[in-house]
């Protein structure tokens, strides 16, 4: 094919050869979207309906949920299709989606977690000028920044890559979309370079973000340092600790799955690389912040609580119903 516009399609990489492995691998996909989903509900479901959660880190954490589920959602249900249906195919259409989709939501969710680790250094290092700093129009107008950012960023590099023309065949070396595989089939020079420097400043700005977090967790460590009390210490700690857990997990498997050395590379590498990217680190996203935030575990223990608690009402009222009993 000669160009982008005749091509029709594009085929992904299977993840077995044999038809009983490839539905072997469908089920470890379904098993973790659905926990994925489920852990991502009762977070969003948690926020929504707690007052207690009503606050800055609440928002900001209901909008990380959102990202997560759109990760998952991009990449996993296409991924478990083909698996369930002995299929390599994906649309051009499906493909540019994709691309957009999955850039669009992982540059969003680097940019909230940029801006909670300022929430965090706020409220340790300047607690009174917590109200005045992340206040809820403040806090709307960044949400709004990092959407949009995201938004733009994913409809350049996309627009971008999608206009190469594309003369290496239609095989992609990944079971999604990605847009370093898609590169490799350009016969573009001058096309490439310049998404290379798109690439570059995204990967500046990336930087530069990552700097500021360093640089907030180190004014978060020496502030909490001094705090007198250990039970003040603890509880500051377990504020920072769920959220430095999900910046380490995303900033470690985007530098193994993208910055590797050319070295050690192989395909079994780049798919376990790329599973462990695009999907098992959205789904363990919401367990590490329910497992340590004891705001929002208090808040879901309350929500199953009453759920539970309304479950046995209703069925103490439908049998009292049946057995006529007032």
């Amino acid at each position: 094919m000669s160009n982008s516009s005749s091509m029709a399609q594009f085929l992904l990489l299977a993840f077995a050869d044999r038809r009983e492995l490839q539905l072997l691998h469908f089920w470890p996909f379904l098993g973790i979207s659905l926990a994925a989903l489920l852990a991502n509900s009762l977070i969003l479901s948690a926020v929504a309906c707690d007052h207690h959660l009503h606050t800055p880190m609440g928002f900001f954490l209901l909008n990380l949920s959102l990202t997560d589920l759109g990760c998952i959602c991009t990449t996993v249900p296409k991924a478990m299709h083909n698996s369930l249906w002995d299929t390599t195919t994906i649309s051009y259409m499906g493909c540019v989606a994709q691309v957009f989709l999955l850039f669009f939501f992982m540059s969003t969710e680097f940019s909230f977690l940029t801006i909670m680790c300022y929430d965090r250094c706020v409220a340790i290092c300047k607690p009174l000028h917590y109200r005045t700093l992340l206040g809820s129009r403040a806090c709307a107008h960044m949400a709004a920044a990092a959407w949009a950012t995201g938004f733009l960023s994913a409809l350049l590099h996309t627009a971008n890559t999608f206009s190469l023309p594309l003369c290496q065949g239609n095989a992609l070396g990944q079971f999604f979309c990605e847009i370093p595989h898609i590169l490799k089939l350009s016969c573009s020079h001058s096309g490439y370079l310049r998404e290379i420097g798109l690439i570059g400043v995204t990967a500046s700005l990336s930087l530069g973000c990552f700097i500021f977090i360093v640089f907030s967790y180190v004014q978060i460590f020496r502030a909490v340092l001094r705090i007198p009390s250990q039970q003040g210490r603890h509880k500051a700690f377990s504020m920072c600790l769920p959220h430095l857990a999900v910046i380490s997990l995303f900033v470690s498997t985007a530098i193994f799955a993208y910055l590797k050395p050319p070295s050690i590379s192989s395909p079994s590498l780049d798919l376990a690389l790329s599973i462990l990217c695009s999907v098992v680190r959205p789904a363990l996203n919401p367990f590490i912040y329910s497992l340590r935030n004891q705001e929002l575990k208090d808040a879901l223990r309350k929500m199953m609580t009453g759920c539970f608690s309304g479950a046995i009402k209703s069925c103490f009222l439908v049998c009292s119903i049946q057995n006529g009993t007032p």
